[in-house]
């Protein structure tokens, strides 16, 4: 008998990133090893393990071709690998640490969880025509800048924490109200705005941010229920989430976005009879939006996210903007 799946980790019931971060609560103790091998690898992941993508979801033939629409997926895919490949090679700290079985089980799961994004990110570039023998060496060279100046301070930054310091519940609000909080609803627009152009590149990113849902939320409740354990570590955290901030507000991450919203652009227009009145967000058609607003609208779902997480662990959300007063 099959175990049944759970709602937020099945295919067609789970919901979209930002609804899923901000309303689902979820535990380490919940989403531990059984939870990931049934409702993860055998239900998220069902039929579309090796790829991403369902079979019969595939790439188009037109996204194959060279153009600005290919070299933009090729851009934003292969910036994603590199990151999910540094964000894997972190989290072996995080398993080390773990002050528990549950937080173990659970981080040891994001662990392949990151590494199974890294590579379904590699390999849909193969999909869309690159070379696979040379494929780690072309993302590494395309992406040299892109990990100099926004990979590695921040890197640098969450391995003071976890490594210099083994500081588990300061990696955790690194890794998760930092990192992921700010490049998650970039996940979520990639997702929306791919799904119109190629069923396999929405799918690949729908698997992705399933399973971003469940990282930020056991997060979340690592964090709420360590800081009710150990009020004394708040202010602590709080000047980690501020550090984290100030650092995101200092890596030029938009320089590397725009360029490839604006190829994206060019792109779509090109291709504008297979969108049609695709909306992207409620109201606004995706052929009607610019690269600038699509990098706010990412943005503001940051913050309406922030907000929310923030709200659950009863922290002030004003932290990650700077604007709370100092105690």
């Amino acid at each position: 008998m099959t175990a049944p799946v759970a709602p937020e980790a099945d295919w067609d019931k789970a919901p979209g990133l930002l609804d899923g971060a901000k309303e689902l609560t979820l535990g380490p103790r919940e989403c531990n090893l059984a939870y990931w091998f049934t409702s993860v690898a055998q239900g998220t992941l069902r039929d579309r393990g090796e790829t991403g993508h369902h079979v019969n979801a595939v790439v188009p033939d037109f996204m194959k071709e060279p153009g600005p629409l290919r070299e933009a997926l090729i851009l934003e895919f292969g910036f994603r690998a590199l990151s999910e490949e540094i964000a894997t090679r972190i989290l072996g700290r995080y398993v080390t640490i773990a002050p528990g079985i549950p937080e173990m089980e659970f981080y040891a799961t994001q662990l392949i969880d990151e590494a199974r994004h890294a590579r379904v990110f590699r390999n849909h570039l193969v999909e869309l025509g690159q070379p696979a023998d040379t494929l780690v060496e072309d993302i590494a060279d395309m992406a040299a800048d892109y990990r100099r100046r926004v990979l590695e301070p921040v890197l640098a930054f969450t391995e003071e924490i976890v490594n210099t310091q083994s500081d588990f519940p300061g990696g955790v609000a690194v890794f998760a109200i930092v990192i992921e909080g700010v490049l998650a609803p970039a996940a979520e627009l990639s997702e929306r705005k791919w799904t119109p152009l190629s069923p396999a590149t929405g799918e690949i990113s729908r698997g992705t941010a399933i399973d971003e849902i469940r990282h930020l939320t056991v997060a979340s409740t690592i964090l709420r229920d360590y800081v009710a354990e150990h009020p004394e570590y708040k202010p602590r955290l709080l000047e980690i989430l501020r550090a984290g901030a100030r650092l995101w507000d200092e890596v030029p991450d938009r320089e590397f976005v725009l360029p490839r919203e604006e190829l994206f652009q060019k792109g779509m227009i090109e291709h504008a009879d297979k969108i049609g009145d695709y909306e992207l967000w409620p109201g606004v058609r995706m052929l009607d939006t610019t690269p600038v607003q699509r990098y706010d609208m990412a943005e503001q779902w940051t913050d309406e996210m922030a907000e929310a997480r923030m709200a659950y662990m009863g922290l002030p959300v004003e932290v990650l903007a700077g604007q709370e007063s100092q105690e």
